[in-house]
């Protein structure tokens, strides 16, 4: 009896022993929530401070441009003022004349229609004040400083081209992130062209005569690059000018490289493996997972740089036109299961439109912004 009731307490304090471990554990853990969520409140928190300050800093050069134009305005207005006053006199002028001479024909007309036949002697100073005040008042002799309104908005202009020529700050930010990328040849498609310094794919018709690899696409027009990124952020830039099809992306490196069942998961963002945006005549999508976002807002839009920026503490996969760094779509991973390489697709010929090749850019130099 005692065997047995010495077990049971054996097992009651295991199971009691247990129970504190798992508390213990449960407790860890939901600090562990506790503390996440003051994470996300110090990111938000963060994240509209630097908003709150960047957007005052703006509305600074706001104020500063508004007050330059305030003042360029009321000198400008001060002078037209001017010019005015001297217009009105010069009219006084010509209105007291006329006056003068609207009495001295009303006498001659009282001579004529009078009995008295008197000799009418013309005044002399009269025919001298009409020549000097014409002389006065002649309309060519009043200028506008035309030279200085010409160099006010030359030097408007100038500020204008000032301004546009300077890169946007999120450009500048993005360019610290640039990202020397490099086209693997031995993962591209056969149709495929890479040039030997890897930085531009163009499709070509004929099948070429390349090594069978386990790395190589066979069924979608990709190419990967060589390096893969695993940790940090990085910016990259590709030229689609003069193309009416391409894809743009990232892919982990298990991304289905051959066709046959299911050969669809080869194409960039159709699986879980990749992210891409897609230009197709005229239209963008952007895809992952196999789920298409229609991007109605862009589409108007041709842009002849596309960027990419990956974040990994975010997460983040963001494409952008580089030309005047308007945001196209971002996809939010939370956390990247690896490494990832980025990818593109130059596309088929596209009925005779799409021969120009992807032209991997130099992101740490700007291109013109328009």
């Amino acid at each position: 009896m005692s065997s047995k009731t010495d077990g049971k307490t054996t097992n009651d304090e295991r199971i009691g022993k247990h129970q504190q471990h798992l508390r213990r554990q449960r407790d860890a853990v939901a600090y562990r929530m506790k503390k996440l969520a003051a994470k996300q409140v110090e990111i938000t928190k963060k994240t509209n401070d630097v908003k709150e300050k960047l957007q005052k800093k703006y509305e600074d050069m706001r104020r500063v441009l508004d007050e330059d134009l305030r003042i360029a305005l009321t000198q400008l207005d001060a002078e037209r003022r001017a010019m005015e006053k001297l217009v009105e006199d010069k009219m006084e002028d010509c209105y007291q004349l006329t006056q003068d001479l609207d009495q001295e024909l009303s006498n001659l007309t009282a001579e004529v229609n009078s009995d008295r036949r008197e000799r009418h002697v013309q005044n002399p100073g009269m025919k001298k004040r009409i020549s000097e005040t014409l002389r006065l008042t002649d309309p060519d002799l009043i200028h506008m400083d035309d030279f200085k309104n010409e160099q006010l908005l030359s030097l408007a202009v100038n500020l204008l081209v000032f301004i546009r020529s300077q890169v946007p700050v999120a450009k500048k930010l993005l360019q610290s992130y640039a990202a020397d990328v490099v086209l693997d040849p031995d993962t591209a498609h056969p149709k495929l062209v890479i040039s030997p310094e890897g930085d531009s794919a163009s499709y070509t018709d004929t099948w070429q005569d390349v090594p069978e690899t386990p790395s190589r696409f066979d069924n979608t027009l990709n190419v990967l690059s060589r390096r893969s990124l695993s940790e940090g952020r990085h910016y990259w830039e590709v030229e689609v000018g003069g193309k009416t099809y391409w894809e743009l992306g990232l892919t982990y490196p298990g991304i289905p490289r051959k066709g046959g069942e299911g050969e669809e998961a080869c194409w960039l963002g159709r699986g879980p493996e990749s992210w891409c945006v897609e230009y197709f005549n005229g239209d963008y999508n952007a895809w992952h997972g196999g789920v298409q976002h229609e991007l109605p807002l862009v589409a108007e839009r041709k842009f002849s740089r596309i960027g990419v920026f990956c974040s990994f503490p975010g997460g983040l996969v963001c494409f952008l036109g580089a030309d005047t760094m308007t945001p196209i779509h971002c996809f939010c991973a939370g956390t990247f299961a690896g490494a990832v390489h980025q990818a593109l697709c130059p596309g088929h010929d596209n009925d005779g439109t799409n021969w120009t090749p992807l032209r991997i850019c130099d992101a740490s130099r700007s291109a013109p912004v328009l």
